[in-house]
């Protein structure tokens, strides 16, 4: 029984410690490539948006919600760790060279062993090598992309963030166009509103024959005032005439006159009031139209001035990408942690050799003996 219980301990121990530390020292030691971290740090704010000054209190108050551009640091966060950011990537980088160096050990190369070269793969590489997060410290976005070249990291870094950029100001241009297009359509609409004003006024004068009513039959009866006085001074001349020298021969003719220029008041008052096509009867519905015309050119003026000033509130709403920390060369490889490794495959592998031994110890103490 001691026999077996020694030759079960040694097995157990090559299996479990000996053999798991020897093939772990020899990959991190000579086999494992070394990988570069490259770094950057940026942060989104917005256009003429000054911070006000608050007190702590109110300062740790505002803190507890999303600040002016964290919203929009965490959008290109999501972004950077997407298929899209992946594909416009290698539009720009052969990410897959990259990645595929010979000098890459077969365990961290792309594809893995088990994988394809297939784009989810790929992806779900790309996002085990490049991790964007929020510094809540600091308020920054740190943007850390892994390989194994140090001018590669910091080649895909500074892509990424030219990639960031580009999605700032699409998402800019986007929310300026949803911000103004509305006051756009008001814009259009009232145009659309004046014209039709204009030309059914103009349609109307044609038809009408009638330039401005209001004017033209003022004229009218200035003109029909003007005949009621000479009629008054002729009906006066002719009264004068009848009592003084009731045979004078120009009282036919004088008589005739008042009746031609009564007549002529009658037609003058006839053309502005008291009938149908009189000038009158047309001033309601031109001036209904002249009304129309200059709402229209109202609302046109009020739909600009909200036009330029959804403008003004766009663009100071409009966020940039400020790049705090530009993506550094790494001149020291980060990983492998060659000697941790080590001894963390060394440890587990002792602890499972003590659970196996104890198992087996168990066992043997219970098996009858022969």
């Amino acid at each position: 029984m001691t026999l077996v219980r020694r030759a079960s301990k040694n097995l157990l121990l090559a299996i479990f410690v000996i053999f798991p530390t020897a093939i772990s020292a020899i990959y991190y030691s000579f086999i494992a490539a070394d990988q570069y971290y490259s770094e950057a740090r940026f942060v989104i704010k917005a256009q003429g948006r000054q911070q006000p000054q608050v007190s702590t209190l109110a300062n740790l108050i505002q803190t507890t919600g999303l600040s002016a551009g964290q919203e929009q640091a965490n959008e290109v966060l999501s972004y950077i760790g997407s298929r899209d950011a992946l594909r416009e990537i290698m539009q720009r980088v052969d990410v897959k060279e990259v990645y595929q160096k010979p000098a890459i050990d077969f365990w961290a190369r792309y594809p893995a062993p088990w994988r394809e070269d297939r784009f989810e793969n790929l992806f779900r590489y790309y996002t085990g090598m490049v991790e964007g997060r929020i510094d809540h410290d600091t308020g920054l976005a740190v943007l850390t992309v892994r390989a194994f070249d140090a001018q590669d990291a910091q080649r895909i870094n500074l892509t990424l963030l030219d990639l960031s950029e580009q999605l700032v100001n699409r998402l800019n241009d986007k929310a300026r166009e949803n911000a103004i297009s509305e006051a756009r359509r008001s814009v259009v609409e009232a145009e659309d509103r004046l014209r039709s004003a204009r030309l059914q006024l103009a349609s109307y004068r044609n038809e009408q024959q009638l330039l401005d009513p209001a004017s033209q039959a003022q004229g009218v009866l200035g003109v029909a005032t003007t005949l009621l006085g000479e009629q008054a001074s002729a009906q006066a001349q002719l009264a004068v005439m009848q009592r003084s020298t009731p045979d004078n021969p120009r009282i036919p003719a004088l008589q005739r006159r008042i009746a031609a220029i009564r007549a002529e008041i009658a037609s003058q008052t006839g053309r502005a009031v008291g009938t149908q096509t009189g000038i009158a009867s047309k001033l309601a519905e031109y001036e209904k139209r002249l009304l129309e015309q200059e709402f229209a050119a109202g609302a046109l003026t009020a739909a600009n001035a909200a036009l330029e000033q959804a403008r003004v509130e766009a663009q100071r709403q409009q966020f940039y990408l400020e790049r705090v920390v530009e993506p550094n060369r790494p001149d020291l490889a980060r990983l492998p942690n060659r000697l941790f490794n080590v001894l963390t495959v060394f440890g587990l592998g002792l602890c499972l050799y003590l659970v196996a031994w104890m198992l087996v110890v168990g066992i043997l103490e219970h098996s009858p003996e022969d």
